[in-house]
């Protein structure tokens, strides 16, 4: 009797066990379009490890980030792995939530010189963590409607000049043919507040968190967007809007400075009529800027550390993925040996044929690692609001900057 039972309890293990052992899952919180990039490389992930599944949990941009912030302070529904936008990186960072990558069991610093280095500061909190693993970045360039400009009589040398170069053949543009420069002013502030950064200075602090927005940097950019106001020439149109898109369709914004992989958001959703009518170019006054980025992070309550970190790995550190990611959808890859693949050097037909990654990948590599501070958001926020007012309301820009630097500062010590 014992022998046939004990029979049984091997048969009832291999059959349970085996049916419990096939439903071990991860859980990927993710946006789009990167649910997408892990869905395609899930496939490869089970030749490594068959028995384990992937569950992507996708929400919309603002949704995901919420939500993630939500299971971190409660520690309720944590998911395995998680990706972050750059722009929330730091807040995160230093929100203690995540695991720390350097240390054991990740050892994540023996990796970090295979990417592009800007991204690895990204990457770090200001206590030296590793709090992500980067994955896809974005070297900022400016894209243009070549149809446009040939009816002005406008170069791409007259907008890549420098910035009052660029403003004055917005005017040019204008006149001959009606479209606006640009769909937003801010636009025009969001890059130049980019340029120039010293190294390892962030963008709104300092290393000491002094608040920087009453400097040159942030005095020019907003000198410049005033100027394209005065001058009509944007279209008062917010990013990622149904007028922002329609503005590409009709032809009636004939630029858009952003990450390179707007190229691919263009040609998949935004403007697919506009084929071969746009070309990309470096962004004027030989400027150098970062827009964007994906990386992943494993929260320090999440379950199956040693299996997250395989599928952290994967992602990030696979050069296969990280073409695929590029290739599908125009995720361009932080990791630098994948930047070094022929497919740099083919032509994009959405834009006419022209090959510009080899010019987003000399930007990517001129681009400086910027400090990332957890109040980065708020203080975006506040100079953005500061602008309105100087856009819609003719404030003075020393005093714009002077009111958003006081509050800032109020509201990081809180």
């Amino acid at each position: 009797m014992k022998l046939r039972a004990s029979i049984f309890v091997a048969l009832l293990f291999a059959v349970f066990g085996a049916n419990a052992q096939s439903t071990t899952s991860l859980t990927v919180a993710a946006f789009p379009a990167v649910d997408k990039i892990i869905q395609s490389a899930i496939p490869a992930w089970k030749k490594q490890h068959p028995d384990v599944d992937i569950k992507v949990v996708s929400r919309e941009y603002a949704d995901h980030h919420n939500s993630i912030t939500l299971a971190l302070a409660t520690n309720s529904n944590v998911p395995d792995i998680m990706v972050i936008e750059v722009g929330f990186v730091a807040r995160f960072a230093e929100g203690g939530g995540l695991d720390d990558l350097s240390k054991p069991p990740y050892s994540a610093g023996q990796y970090l010189n295979k990417f592009v280095p800007y991204s690895v500061g990204q990457a770090m909190s200001t206590a030296g963590a590793i709090a992500v693993m980067p994955a896809d970045i974005g070297p900022g360039t400016l894209f243009y409607r070549k149809d446009i400009l040939q009816k002005a009589g406008v170069s791409e040398a007259d907008l890549t000049k420098s910035w009052e170069s660029y403003i004055a053949a917005g005017s040019k543009i204008k006149t001959a043919t009606g479209s606006y420069l640009l769909a937003h002013a801010r636009d025009l502030k969001d890059i130049a507040i980019r340029a120039n950064i010293k190294e390892g200075e962030g963008i709104y602090f300092d290393k000491s968190n002094k608040v920087l927005v009453e400097g040159p940097r942030f005095v020019r950019a907003f000198e410049l967007a005033k100027a394209a106001r005065q001058a009509k020439l944007d279209a008062k149109i917010g990013a990622w809007s149904n007028e922002w898109s329609e503005g590409f369709k009709r032809g009636t914004v004939a630029t858009q400075m952003m990450g390179a992989w707007l190229g691919g958001h263009l040609a998949n959703w935004l403007a697919p009529n506009t084929k071969g009518l746009w070309r990309a170019a470096a962004l004027p006054e030989a400027t150098f800027a970062s827009w964007g980025g994906s990386f992943y992070a494993i929260p320090k309550n999440g379950k199956n550390k040693e299996l997250a970190w395989d599928f952290v790995k994967l992602m990030t550190l696979n050069k296969e993925i990280q073409l695929a990611a590029f290739k599908s959808q125009d995720a361009f890859p932080a990791l630098l040996e994948a930047q070094n693949d022929p497919f740099f050097d083919q032509p994009i037909e959405f834009l006419g044929g022209q090959a510009p990654r080899p010019l987003w990948r000399d930007a990517a590599n001129h681009i400086r690692s910027i400090d990332a501070n957890k109040y980065d958001s708020v203080a975006g926020e506040i100079i953005n609001s500061e602008l309105d007012k100087v856009l819609d309301q003719g404030k003075d820009i020393k005093a714009a900057l002077a009111d958003a630097k006081a509050l800032i500062e109020r509201r990081a010590r809180r």
